[in-house]
């Protein structure tokens, strides 16, 4: 086998091995099914067990309640950017407030324009997004549908640590690049969405776990594939479902439960990891630049930059020679961006902090 870099990708992002192996085990044929998960129908018993058991897996990490009903859909966050206020809104609840603390946020709300009246409750914008609100300055209309928020932000590096607080108006969450990385409070939210790609499994699937009393909302005048309660009724097979990216989540699920010993055990992991970056950081004396405010960093991406351009050059590349891949920051923020998700090894993670000190030491 090729050796294995260590994988730094905001997504699609690495995978633990375990699961890779038991896909690499199962590809050509699935046990006593005669077949691989790539050519089954998503209509035969076998991948109706495979269904049961990912979302029993799921409700089981996540404690979801009974009330709530899990969907594997198709389509990405942009899709869940536009299904969102298809589905949630409509008389009496007319308009839906947004809290926008990156990119994805602002993405996020400048789809559900179309659809109907967004206030936004909190702009981070005037410092790139660099901090979260305070409690005090989000301004959230009481009438509004629901509030939408990202809870991390891959791109500048900012992670909510607990939830905003909305009263009773459904709150919705955008957790995509945070799904499975700590326990969440289910109960706090009326919709999370998450496309897979980041710490639950390959591209191709998007989790939906969404409170039943909301599905009430979805109108039947909407198309069908866009219809929450539509998918809801069909158990997540209105169509073709994405078998094979369903299948690993699955195996994701069962990996954090039985081999990490569930997602207080990750969370703890996912801070020891962050910690051993953010601390080359702060004594650095400044060679090192983190985006985010300390009190928001995110303990899946850290974004930093160096002192220009030629030095950012130099570590990339670098970095690469030593087997540590796709750090480049995105565009917006520019330098460096670590994405340390679950699947990623203590040891990467203090392979690359050695590295940064070395660099610093031999550039600064």
């Amino acid at each position: 086998m090729a050796r294995r870099a260590h994988n730094f990708s905001a997504g699609p992002a690495v995978l633990p091995v375990p699961v890779l192996e038991e896909i690499q085990r199962d590809l050509l044929c699935l046990p006593g099914v005669g077949a691989s998960i790539l050519e089954i129908s998503h209509r035969s018993r076998p991948f109706a067990q495979i269904l049961q058991q990912a979302e029993a897996d799921l409700r089981s990490l996540l404690s979801i309640p009974e009330d709530y009903a899990v969907l594997f859909l198709q389509g990405g966050s942009r899709l869940q950017f536009s299904m969102v206020p298809m589905n949630l809104l409509g008389e009496p609840f007319n308009s839906a407030a947004y809290i926008v603390t990156g990119s994805w946020g602002k993405h996020a709300a400048n789809e559900a324009r179309k659809e109907t009246t967004v206030e936004v409750a909190w702009n981070g914008q005037s410092t790139n997004f660099d901090c979260l609100p305070q409690e005090h300055q989000l301004q959230i209309n009481p009438a509004a549908g629901y509030v939408h928020f990202t809870s991390n932000e891959t791109i500048q590096g900012v992670q909510f640590a607990t939830e905003p607080k909305v009263g009773d108006i459904p709150l919705v969450c955008d957790a995509s690049s945070d799904f499975m990385c700590r326990p969440i409070p289910i109960k706090k939210y009326g919709l999370i969405y998450a496309c897979a790609q980041k710490n639950a499994g390959p591209a191709g699937v998007t989790v939906v776990i969404i409170r039943r009393d909301l599905l009430e909302r979805s109108r039947d005048s909407l198309p069908g594939y866009l219809n929450y309660k539509a998918h809801a009724d069909a158990n997540s097979l209105m169509n073709t479902a994405p078998t094979f990216a369903v299948y690993a989540v699955g195996l994701v699920a069962r990996w954090l439960q039985n081999e990490i010993g569930g997602l207080e055990n990750m969370l703890e992991r996912n801070r020891l990891q962050a910690k051993l970056l953010y601390d080359v950081l702060d004594s650095s004396v400044g060679f090192y630049t983190g985006h985010a405010q300390p009190d928001c960093r995110s303990l899946m991406n850290v974004t930093f930059n160096l002192p220009d351009d030629a030095l950012t050059a130099a570590f990339l590349a670098e970095a690469e020679e030593h087997d540590m891949i796709s750090l480049k920051g995105h565009r917006s923020v520019g330098g460096i961006r670590a994405s340390i998700y679950n699947a990623m090894s203590t040891t990467g993670v203090e392979q690359l902090a050695k590295f940064m000190t070395d660099f610093r030491n031999r550039n600064s």
